[in-house]
Protein backbone atom coordinates (compact mmCIF):
# COMPACT_ATOMS: atom_id res chain seq x y z
CA UNK A 1 0.00 0.00 0.00
CA UNK A 2 0.98 3.56 -0.86
CA UNK A 3 2.53 6.00 2.13
CA UNK A 4 -0.09 7.87 3.17
CA UNK A 5 0.17 11.11 4.99
CA UNK A 6 0.77 11.82 8.56
CA UNK A 7 -2.70 13.01 9.86
CA UNK A 8 -5.88 13.53 7.73
CA UNK A 9 -8.73 15.55 7.51
CA UNK A 10 -11.03 12.92 8.71
CA UNK A 11 -9.09 11.22 11.53
CA UNK A 12 -10.95 9.83 14.25
CA UNK A 13 -13.84 9.91 12.30
CA UNK A 14 -16.04 6.88 12.48
CA UNK A 15 -18.86 6.49 9.15
CA UNK A 16 -21.80 3.50 9.16
CA UNK A 17 -22.13 3.03 5.37
CA UNK A 18 -25.81 1.38 4.70
CA UNK A 19 -25.12 1.53 1.00
CA UNK A 20 -25.20 0.17 -2.53
CA UNK A 21 -24.14 0.27 -6.08
CA UNK A 22 -22.62 3.54 -6.74
CA UNK A 23 -24.11 6.61 -4.94
CA UNK A 24 -23.61 5.66 -1.16
CA UNK A 25 -20.03 4.01 -1.84
CA UNK A 26 -19.06 6.51 -3.63
CA UNK A 27 -19.80 9.15 -0.65
CA UNK A 28 -18.12 6.82 1.90
CA UNK A 29 -15.33 6.53 -0.68
CA UNK A 30 -14.71 9.91 -0.56
CA UNK A 31 -15.01 10.26 3.47
CA UNK A 32 -12.70 6.47 3.76
CA UNK A 33 -10.09 8.34 1.30
CA UNK A 34 -10.12 11.65 3.57
CA UNK A 35 -9.19 9.37 6.98
CA UNK A 36 -12.34 8.24 8.11
CA UNK A 37 -12.68 5.13 9.34
CA UNK A 38 -15.52 3.45 6.82
CA UNK A 39 -17.37 0.56 7.78
CA UNK A 40 -19.09 -0.92 5.37
CA UNK A 41 -22.25 -2.71 6.60
CA UNK A 42 -23.97 -5.26 4.26
CA UNK A 43 -26.78 -7.78 4.34
CA UNK A 44 -26.36 -11.66 5.21
CA UNK A 45 -25.98 -14.15 3.86
CA UNK A 46 -24.16 -12.33 0.61
CA UNK A 47 -23.27 -8.93 1.30
CA UNK A 48 -23.50 -5.93 -1.20
CA UNK A 49 -25.27 -7.66 -4.20
CA UNK A 50 -23.17 -4.81 -5.98
CA UNK A 51 -20.02 -7.48 -5.38
CA UNK A 52 -21.89 -9.74 -8.31
CA UNK A 53 -22.87 -7.68 -10.70
CA UNK A 54 -21.80 -8.21 -14.42
CA UNK A 55 -21.59 -5.76 -17.50
CA UNK A 56 -20.66 -2.41 -16.77
CA UNK A 57 -21.33 -3.05 -13.58
CA UNK A 58 -18.35 -4.85 -12.73
CA UNK A 59 -16.51 -1.68 -11.97
CA UNK A 60 -18.76 -0.72 -9.36
CA UNK A 61 -17.59 -2.82 -6.27
CA UNK A 62 -14.05 -2.50 -6.97
CA UNK A 63 -13.59 1.29 -7.61
CA UNK A 64 -15.42 2.37 -4.89
CA UNK A 65 -14.61 0.32 -1.30
CA UNK A 66 -11.54 1.07 -0.98
CA UNK A 67 -10.68 2.50 2.26
CA UNK A 68 -13.07 0.23 3.93
CA UNK A 69 -14.00 -2.57 6.09
CA UNK A 70 -16.62 -4.54 5.88
CA UNK A 71 -18.85 -5.65 8.40
CA UNK A 72 -21.45 -8.68 7.15
CA UNK A 73 -24.83 -8.48 9.37
CA UNK A 74 -28.47 -9.67 9.87
CA UNK A 75 -29.93 -5.77 10.55
CA UNK A 76 -33.43 -7.17 11.00
CA UNK A 77 -32.54 -9.70 13.76
CA UNK A 78 -32.53 -8.38 17.40
CA UNK A 79 -28.68 -9.19 17.68
CA UNK A 80 -27.57 -7.26 14.60
CA UNK A 81 -29.61 -4.26 15.37
CA UNK A 82 -27.68 -4.52 19.21
CA UNK A 83 -24.37 -4.87 16.74
CA UNK A 84 -25.23 -1.60 15.31
CA UNK A 85 -26.13 0.07 17.96
CA UNK A 86 -23.05 -0.70 19.70
CA UNK A 87 -21.50 0.95 16.21
CA UNK A 88 -23.67 3.91 16.52
CA UNK A 89 -22.43 4.67 20.36
CA UNK A 90 -19.02 5.47 18.98
CA UNK A 91 -19.99 6.44 15.20
CA UNK A 92 -20.20 9.95 14.02
CA UNK A 93 -21.62 9.55 10.49
CA UNK A 94 -24.07 7.36 8.93
CA UNK A 95 -24.25 7.11 5.04
CA UNK A 96 -27.46 5.46 3.40
CA UNK A 97 -28.66 5.40 -0.33
CA UNK A 98 -31.80 2.62 0.05
CA UNK A 99 -35.04 3.63 -1.21
CA UNK A 100 -37.46 5.35 0.55
CA UNK A 101 -38.51 4.45 3.26
CA UNK A 102 -35.73 1.53 4.12
CA UNK A 103 -34.08 2.44 6.30
CA UNK A 104 -36.78 3.72 8.83
CA UNK A 105 -38.40 -0.03 8.24
CA UNK A 106 -35.04 -1.43 10.00
CA UNK A 107 -35.42 1.39 12.75
CA UNK A 108 -32.36 2.93 11.67
CA UNK A 109 -34.03 6.60 10.19
CA UNK A 110 -32.82 9.73 10.92
CA UNK A 111 -35.74 10.69 13.36
CA UNK A 112 -35.88 7.05 15.10
CA UNK A 113 -31.78 7.40 15.63
CA UNK A 114 -31.71 11.31 16.22
CA UNK A 115 -32.65 11.51 19.81
CA UNK A 116 -30.82 8.74 21.10
CA UNK A 117 -27.76 9.98 19.14
CA UNK A 118 -27.72 13.57 18.90
CA UNK A 119 -24.27 14.26 17.82
CA UNK A 120 -25.05 11.43 14.60
CA UNK A 121 -24.33 13.18 11.20
CA UNK A 122 -26.83 11.57 9.24
CA UNK A 123 -26.63 11.67 5.04
CA UNK A 124 -29.40 10.18 3.45
CA UNK A 125 -29.10 9.76 -0.66
CA UNK A 126 -31.91 9.41 -2.37
CA UNK A 127 -33.22 9.62 -5.79
CA UNK A 128 -35.08 12.76 -5.15
CA UNK A 129 -35.23 15.52 -2.30
CA UNK A 130 -38.77 16.44 -0.85
CA UNK A 131 -41.45 17.13 -3.67
CA UNK A 132 -43.97 15.17 -5.72
CA UNK A 133 -41.35 13.11 -7.07
CA UNK A 134 -39.71 11.82 -3.49
CA UNK A 135 -41.38 8.49 -3.05
CA UNK A 136 -39.93 7.14 -6.75
CA UNK A 137 -37.13 4.83 -7.69
CA UNK A 138 -34.40 6.86 -9.22
CA UNK A 139 -30.88 5.67 -10.99
CA UNK A 140 -28.59 7.35 -12.58
CA UNK A 141 -29.77 7.05 -16.39
CA UNK A 142 -33.41 8.18 -15.18
CA UNK A 143 -32.40 11.12 -13.99
CA UNK A 144 -30.07 11.98 -16.79
CA UNK A 145 -33.47 11.60 -19.00
CA UNK A 146 -35.34 13.60 -16.97
CA UNK A 147 -33.13 16.09 -16.45
CA UNK A 148 -32.16 17.42 -20.32
CA UNK A 149 -28.62 15.72 -19.56
CA UNK A 150 -29.44 12.83 -22.15
CA UNK A 151 -31.18 15.35 -24.50
CA UNK A 152 -27.67 17.25 -24.72
CA UNK A 153 -25.63 14.70 -24.68
CA UNK A 154 -27.22 13.12 -27.55
CA UNK A 155 -27.67 14.28 -31.38
CA UNK A 156 -30.48 15.41 -32.05
CA UNK A 157 -33.85 13.08 -31.16
CA UNK A 158 -31.54 9.84 -30.57
CA UNK A 159 -31.40 11.27 -26.41
CA UNK A 160 -28.01 9.25 -25.03
CA UNK A 161 -27.10 8.80 -21.10
CA UNK A 162 -23.28 10.57 -20.44
CA UNK A 163 -20.39 7.57 -20.79
CA UNK A 164 -20.22 7.11 -17.27
CA UNK A 165 -22.32 7.61 -13.97
CA UNK A 166 -22.11 10.89 -13.93
CA UNK A 167 -24.74 11.72 -11.31
CA UNK A 168 -23.92 8.64 -9.07
CA UNK A 169 -20.51 10.26 -8.40
CA UNK A 170 -21.30 13.50 -8.06
CA UNK A 171 -24.07 13.40 -5.38
CA UNK A 172 -22.17 11.06 -3.78
CA UNK A 173 -19.24 13.45 -3.66
CA UNK A 174 -21.89 16.22 -2.81
CA UNK A 175 -23.00 14.03 -0.01
CA UNK A 176 -19.34 13.63 1.18
CA UNK A 177 -19.21 17.72 0.77
CA UNK A 178 -22.23 18.02 3.44
CA UNK A 179 -21.01 15.51 5.76
CA UNK A 180 -18.08 17.19 5.99
CA UNK A 181 -19.84 20.51 6.44
CA UNK A 182 -21.97 19.13 9.25
CA UNK A 183 -19.02 17.84 10.98
CA UNK A 184 -17.88 21.35 11.02
CA UNK A 185 -21.05 22.96 12.43
CA UNK A 186 -21.15 20.11 15.13
CA UNK A 187 -18.05 21.36 16.66
CA UNK A 188 -19.62 24.78 16.81
CA UNK A 189 -23.57 23.45 18.26
CA UNK A 190 -22.26 20.30 19.30
CA UNK A 191 -25.32 18.49 17.47
CA UNK A 192 -25.54 16.85 14.87
CA UNK A 193 -27.95 17.30 11.97
CA UNK A 194 -29.78 15.41 9.16
CA UNK A 195 -27.66 15.69 5.33
CA UNK A 196 -29.84 15.66 2.24
CA UNK A 197 -28.87 15.20 -1.05
CA UNK A 198 -30.41 13.51 -4.56
CA UNK A 199 -29.63 12.28 -8.05
CA UNK A 200 -32.41 14.63 -9.62
CA UNK A 201 -31.72 17.54 -8.21
CA UNK A 202 -27.49 17.21 -8.22
CA UNK A 203 -28.27 16.74 -12.07
CA UNK A 204 -30.43 19.80 -12.47
CA UNK A 205 -27.66 21.69 -10.82
CA UNK A 206 -24.87 20.34 -13.56
CA UNK A 207 -27.74 21.61 -16.37
CA UNK A 208 -27.76 25.19 -14.73
CA UNK A 209 -25.51 26.62 -17.52
CA UNK A 210 -27.72 25.24 -20.27
CA UNK A 211 -31.12 26.45 -18.12
CA UNK A 212 -29.34 30.00 -18.22
CA UNK A 213 -28.47 29.81 -21.66
CA UNK A 214 -32.20 28.64 -22.56
CA UNK A 215 -33.66 31.60 -20.02
CA UNK A 216 -31.91 34.36 -22.23
CA UNK A 217 -32.56 32.79 -25.82
CA UNK A 218 -35.87 32.47 -27.77
CA UNK A 219 -34.68 29.49 -29.24
CA UNK A 220 -34.66 25.74 -28.22
CA UNK A 221 -31.41 24.73 -26.80
CA UNK A 222 -29.44 22.41 -28.81
CA UNK A 223 -27.81 19.11 -28.35
CA UNK A 224 -24.36 19.41 -28.00
CA UNK A 225 -23.90 17.67 -31.07
CA UNK A 226 -25.90 20.17 -33.29
CA UNK A 227 -24.84 23.26 -31.28
CA UNK A 228 -22.64 26.33 -32.95
CA UNK A 229 -19.65 26.30 -30.86
CA UNK A 230 -18.53 29.48 -29.14
CA UNK A 231 -15.91 29.22 -31.37
CA UNK A 232 -15.06 28.00 -35.06
CA UNK A 233 -12.62 25.51 -34.65
CA UNK A 234 -13.43 23.32 -31.70
CA UNK A 235 -13.93 19.99 -33.14
CA UNK A 236 -12.95 16.26 -33.56
CA UNK A 237 -11.21 15.31 -36.67
CA UNK A 238 -9.90 12.09 -38.78
CA UNK A 239 -6.29 11.55 -39.15
CA UNK A 240 -4.49 9.73 -41.86
CA UNK A 241 -4.39 7.22 -39.64
CA UNK A 242 -7.27 6.12 -39.04
CA UNK A 243 -7.20 8.00 -35.38
CA UNK A 244 -9.49 11.15 -34.21
CA UNK A 245 -7.71 13.75 -32.38
CA UNK A 246 -10.19 17.12 -30.75
CA UNK A 247 -8.56 20.73 -31.96
CA UNK A 248 -9.58 23.53 -30.68
CA UNK A 249 -8.92 27.57 -31.34
CA UNK A 250 -10.24 29.56 -28.50
CA UNK A 251 -9.16 33.32 -29.09
CA UNK A 252 -7.68 35.23 -31.58
CA UNK A 253 -4.45 34.90 -30.15
CA UNK A 254 -4.12 31.30 -31.05
CA UNK A 255 -5.29 31.93 -34.37
CA UNK A 256 -1.92 33.12 -35.61
CA UNK A 257 0.16 30.30 -33.85
CA UNK A 258 -2.58 27.98 -35.23
CA UNK A 259 -2.16 28.51 -38.33
CA UNK A 260 1.80 29.28 -38.12
CA UNK A 261 2.00 25.60 -36.74
CA UNK A 262 0.57 23.74 -39.44
CA UNK A 263 1.65 26.23 -42.40
CA UNK A 264 -0.79 27.86 -43.75
CA UNK A 265 -0.04 31.11 -44.54
CA UNK A 266 -2.53 31.57 -46.33
CA UNK A 267 -5.28 31.49 -43.58
CA UNK A 268 -3.60 33.87 -41.60
CA UNK A 269 -3.55 35.80 -44.70
CA UNK A 270 -7.42 36.02 -45.16
CA UNK A 271 -8.84 39.43 -43.64
CA UNK A 272 -11.88 37.52 -42.94
CA UNK A 273 -10.91 34.84 -40.68
CA UNK A 274 -9.36 37.87 -38.40
CA UNK A 275 -11.54 37.23 -35.64
CA UNK A 276 -13.55 33.86 -34.05
CA UNK A 277 -16.67 35.71 -34.94
CA UNK A 278 -15.60 35.98 -39.13
CA UNK A 279 -14.61 32.55 -38.30
CA UNK A 280 -17.68 31.46 -37.21
CA UNK A 281 -19.55 32.79 -40.60
CA UNK A 282 -16.82 30.94 -42.86
CA UNK A 283 -16.58 27.81 -40.76
CA UNK A 284 -18.70 25.34 -42.98
CA UNK A 285 -15.80 25.98 -45.78
CA UNK A 286 -13.01 26.66 -43.37
CA UNK A 287 -13.92 23.23 -41.36
CA UNK A 288 -14.00 21.73 -44.56
CA UNK A 289 -10.43 22.71 -45.73
CA UNK A 290 -9.50 21.85 -41.79
CA UNK A 291 -10.68 18.35 -42.39
CA UNK A 292 -8.90 17.60 -45.15
CA UNK A 293 -5.76 19.04 -44.25
CA UNK A 294 -6.10 17.24 -41.35
CA UNK A 295 -7.00 14.16 -43.25
CA UNK A 296 -3.28 14.17 -44.96
CA UNK A 297 -1.40 14.15 -41.22
CA UNK A 298 -0.72 11.16 -38.62
CA UNK A 299 -2.51 11.82 -35.42
CA UNK A 300 0.86 12.31 -33.70
CA UNK A 301 2.10 15.09 -36.21
CA UNK A 302 -1.16 17.14 -35.35
CA UNK A 303 -1.02 16.83 -31.38
CA UNK A 304 3.02 17.34 -31.63
CA UNK A 305 2.34 20.74 -33.65
CA UNK A 306 -0.83 21.70 -31.31
CA UNK A 307 1.26 21.04 -27.71
CA UNK A 308 4.21 23.02 -29.41
CA UNK A 309 2.39 26.00 -30.41
CA UNK A 310 0.47 26.20 -26.64
CA UNK A 311 -3.50 25.14 -28.28
CA UNK A 312 -5.98 23.34 -27.06
CA UNK A 313 -5.93 19.38 -28.24
CA UNK A 314 -6.75 15.84 -27.39
CA UNK A 315 -6.20 12.24 -28.85
CA UNK A 316 -9.67 10.86 -28.62
CA UNK A 317 -9.19 7.81 -25.62
CA UNK A 318 -10.65 4.78 -24.39
CA UNK A 319 -10.82 4.19 -20.73
CA UNK A 320 -8.11 1.78 -20.82
CA UNK A 321 -5.92 3.98 -22.16
CA UNK A 322 -5.78 6.24 -18.70
CA UNK A 323 -3.42 3.56 -17.03
CA UNK A 324 -0.81 4.34 -19.31
CA UNK A 325 -1.20 8.28 -19.21
CA UNK A 326 1.78 10.16 -18.73
CA UNK A 327 0.67 12.52 -16.73
CA UNK A 328 -1.60 10.34 -14.34
CA UNK A 329 1.80 8.37 -13.94
CA UNK A 330 3.93 11.12 -13.47
CA UNK A 331 1.33 12.92 -10.95
CA UNK A 332 1.50 9.33 -8.83
CA UNK A 333 -2.41 9.97 -9.43
CA UNK A 334 -3.03 6.23 -10.15
CA UNK A 335 -3.21 3.82 -6.72
CA UNK A 336 -2.16 0.29 -7.14
CA UNK A 337 -5.49 -1.79 -6.00
CA UNK A 338 -6.24 -5.51 -5.02
CA UNK A 339 -9.89 -6.25 -5.74
CA UNK A 340 -11.19 -8.92 -3.94
CA UNK A 341 -10.74 -11.40 -6.04
CA UNK A 342 -7.46 -10.66 -6.47
CA UNK A 343 -7.20 -8.95 -9.55
CA UNK A 344 -5.06 -5.69 -9.65
CA UNK A 345 -5.37 -2.54 -11.46
CA UNK A 346 -3.99 1.01 -10.77
CA UNK A 347 -7.61 3.36 -10.19
CA UNK A 348 -8.22 7.08 -9.60
CA UNK A 349 -6.97 8.82 -6.44
CA UNK A 350 -9.32 11.51 -5.02
CA UNK A 351 -8.33 14.88 -7.31
CA UNK A 352 -6.67 16.39 -4.36
CA UNK A 353 -3.99 17.40 -2.74
CA UNK A 354 -3.24 18.69 0.44
CA UNK A 355 0.03 20.40 0.11
CA UNK A 356 2.40 17.79 -1.28
CA UNK A 357 0.54 14.78 0.67
CA UNK A 358 -2.19 13.08 -1.87
CA UNK A 359 -4.61 10.77 -0.30
CA UNK A 360 -3.79 7.08 -0.45
CA UNK A 361 -4.97 3.68 -0.38
CA UNK A 362 -4.90 2.39 3.40
CA UNK A 363 -7.07 -0.31 2.54
CA UNK A 364 -7.91 -2.37 -0.51
CA UNK A 365 -11.88 -3.06 -1.26
CA UNK A 366 -12.72 -5.52 1.31
CA UNK A 367 -13.94 -8.89 0.98
CA UNK A 368 -16.91 -9.85 2.31
CA UNK A 369 -17.14 -9.72 5.94
CA UNK A 370 -13.08 -9.48 6.21
CA UNK A 371 -13.62 -7.47 8.56
CA UNK A 372 -16.60 -8.89 11.02
CA UNK A 373 -14.72 -10.13 13.50
CA UNK A 374 -11.89 -7.90 13.92
CA UNK A 375 -15.08 -5.12 14.10
CA UNK A 376 -17.04 -7.21 16.93
CA UNK A 377 -14.06 -7.75 19.35
CA UNK A 378 -13.45 -3.88 19.09
CA UNK A 379 -17.22 -3.93 20.52
CA UNK A 380 -16.04 -5.97 23.29
CA UNK A 381 -17.16 -9.08 21.74
CA UNK A 382 -15.36 -12.60 23.09
CA UNK A 383 -13.78 -14.97 20.44
CA UNK A 384 -16.99 -17.49 21.71
CA UNK A 385 -19.55 -15.04 21.43
CA UNK A 386 -18.79 -14.41 18.05
CA UNK A 387 -18.35 -18.07 17.06
CA UNK A 388 -22.15 -18.18 18.18
CA UNK A 389 -23.50 -15.63 16.41
CA UNK A 390 -21.51 -17.13 13.12
CA UNK A 391 -23.38 -20.14 13.99
CA UNK A 392 -26.40 -18.69 14.22
CA UNK A 393 -25.77 -16.65 10.68
CA UNK A 394 -26.70 -13.40 12.25
CA UNK A 395 -23.23 -12.56 10.88
CA UNK A 396 -20.77 -13.59 8.34
CA UNK A 397 -16.74 -13.79 8.32
CA UNK A 398 -14.57 -14.05 5.52
CA UNK A 399 -11.14 -14.37 6.61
Amino acid sequence: MNNTPSSLPLDGIRVLEFSHAALGPTCGMVLGDLGADVIKIEPTPNGDPTRKLKGFGLGYFPYLNRNKRSLVVNAKSAEGQAIIHGLLQSADVVIENFGPGTMERLGLGYEQLQERYPRLVYCALKGFLPGPYEQRMALDEVVQMMSGLAYMTGRPGDPLRAGASITDLMTGVYGAFGVVLALQQRERSGKGELVRTALFETTAFIMGHHMAYAARTTEPVPPMPARVSAWAIYHQFATSDDRRVFVGVTSDKQWPRFCTAFERPDLLADGSLATNNQRIDARDWLLDDLRTMFGRMTRDDILHRCEQANLPFAPIARPEDLFDDPQLIAGNSLLATTFPDGTQAKLPRLPLRFGDDALALRRNPPRMGQHTREILSELGHLPAEIDALLAQKIIVSEE
